[in-house]
């Protein structure tokens, strides 16, 4: 079923925008962290930022996924590595390739479906970590990306996910971020995403046939003409088909809050699922308000993010009890 979310927005950010954009210059949260380079089996990197001070090896482990041209210092991923860190937990984030301020190595970068870094990743930490639960919090895409991965990995070492913000019907918040005053979201993250792939075709002179990048306007033609021929789709819309989280909703068993906003501006209501299509494993919280990401409470002087405070008193809920024990 859906749940009706316990969030309310406050009197003066009860607007989607101002709870989108107030959020990255009300967050003022900064948390230490340390770096750690993750060689995968291609060949390629990603690397790895561990909030400080770090937890003993028996307390719960947090796993991290930003959304789209996010990083270490993206306001939602500070704020919630200090609240894990409050909690006693330990938070690692993994950026996506070419996410770290380094431009990979290789061509392959990230998308809403790739999830074979990740599943590297989490396989790693459970072969360090034989005895450590472990979790995993998806932010937008990368929210879209943990769907996909816990749909196709039942069998993982995660206890437990929380998803927030996802666009789980791809071609659809793809028109929606087109259109509006959304699209000045799409200009944002456009303009970082033509900045790194130009940094990429620094290191691929080769790849001439990509480099003209002012008749790209929007997201749905960058996917089109950079994200799906390089990651092997014939199409955006190939692409967004095979990769919307939507659909695989059903398949997943791993215990799994998802958290949406009916007035994201970066999606519609096609993202919302049917209620007879979600699985007893995921627990669906739908609010009026809140936002992409943003999620604000408090007073403008004095603000409180409810995802910090949501998310860790789920994540308290679905530690193993022996570990719990380990903790006391």
């Amino acid at each position: 079923m859906i749940h009706p979310s316990s969030f309310q927005a406050p009197w003066w950010a009860k607007n989607a925008h101002i709870q989108t954009v107030f959020a990255k210059y009300l967050h003022r949260t900064r948390i230490k962290h340390r770096r750690e380079r993750l060689e995968l089996p291609d060949g390629d990197f990603v690397d790895l930022a561990w909030g400080l001070p770090e937890k003993g090896d028996q307390k719960p482990l947090v796993v991290l996924f930003h959304g789209l041209e996010g990083d270490i210092s993206s306001h939602y991923i500070q704020g919630m590595m200090a609240a894990l860190h409050g909690q006693g937990w330990q938070a690692v984030l993994m950026h996506f390739r070419g996410c770290s301020g380094a431009p990979n190595r290789f061509l392959p970068s990230y998308h809403s479906g790739a999830i074979d870094d990740p599943h590297y990743l989490l396989t790693l930490l459970r072969q360090r970590y034989p005895e450590r639960a472990i979790a995993a919090i998806g932010y937008s895409l990368g929210g879209n990306m943990l769907i996909n991965y816990l749909a196709k990995h039942a069998r993982s070492p995660l206890c437990a996910a929380a998803v927030i913000s996802a666009p789980l019907q791809l071609s659809a918040c793809a028109d929606r971020i087109n259109s509006g005053l959304s699209r000045c979201y799409q200009s944002y993250l456009l303009k970082g995403m033509k900045e790194n792939w130009r940094q990429k075709l620094r290191r691929h002179p080769q790849l001439s046939g990509f480099s003209d990048l002012s008749r790209i306007t929007n997201l749905r033609e960058f996917d089109d003409k950079i994200t799906a021929p390089i990651h092997g789709f014939s199409s955006a819309q190939d692409y967004y088909q095979a990769c919307s989280g939507l659909p695989l909703l059903a398949s997943i068993s791993t215990q799994t809050l998802i958290i949406h906003a009916a007035d994201d501006p970066f999606m519609d209501d096609t993202v919302i699922p049917d209620a007879s299509d979600l699985p007893p494993a995921i627990t669906y919280e739908l609010s009026r308000s809140g936002g992409h990401l943003g999620f604000i409470q408090g007073l403008p002087w004095r603000p409180s993010f409810w995802l910090e405070t949501r998310i860790t008193q789920w994540l308290a809920q679905q530690w193993p009890p022996y570990l719990k024990d380990k903790d006391e």
